[in-house]
């Protein structure tokens, strides 16, 4: 079992940058794919990107490619999303997860969460 924590939320214009973190608890942390989604007020939770367990793959959603970058480092059981040129439609919660398969788009594939973290894109 892994425990997440995210971190790095908050309120920024449209074209600035955020970096969120998310803390893994564990010492398994390295056999975990992880991935980050975002739920926007009344829609669904969607996938934003993926990242495989060493850290040598990643996918992202077309939505957010070329904008944001899905990292980890498994030495600090830490993956981040840097998240540049961010757009009012950006805003949402951002909850990073855990699973053993790589890549998992569908939420109902990710087995543990994190409580997320709100990013707000003011335009």
């Amino acid at each position: 079992q892994v425990q997440l924590v995210e971190s790095g939320g908050g309120l920024v214009q449209a074209g600035g940058s955020l970096r969120l973190s998310c803390a893994a608890s564990g010492r398994t942390f390295s056999s975990y794919a992880m991935g980050w989604f975002r739920q926007a007020p009344g829609k669904e939770r969607e996938f934003v990107a993926a990242i495989s367990w060493s850290g040598d793959m990643t996918y992202y959603a077309d939505s957010v490619k070329g904008r944001f970058t899905i990292s980890r480092d498994n030495a600090k059981n830490t993956v981040y999303l840097q998240m540049n040129s961010l757009k009012p439609e950006d805003t949402a919660v951002y909850s990073c997860a855990a699973t053993f398969r790589y890549p998992v788009l569908s939420p109902g594939g990710m087995l543990y969460w994190g409580k997320g973290t709100l990013v707000t894109v003011s335009s």
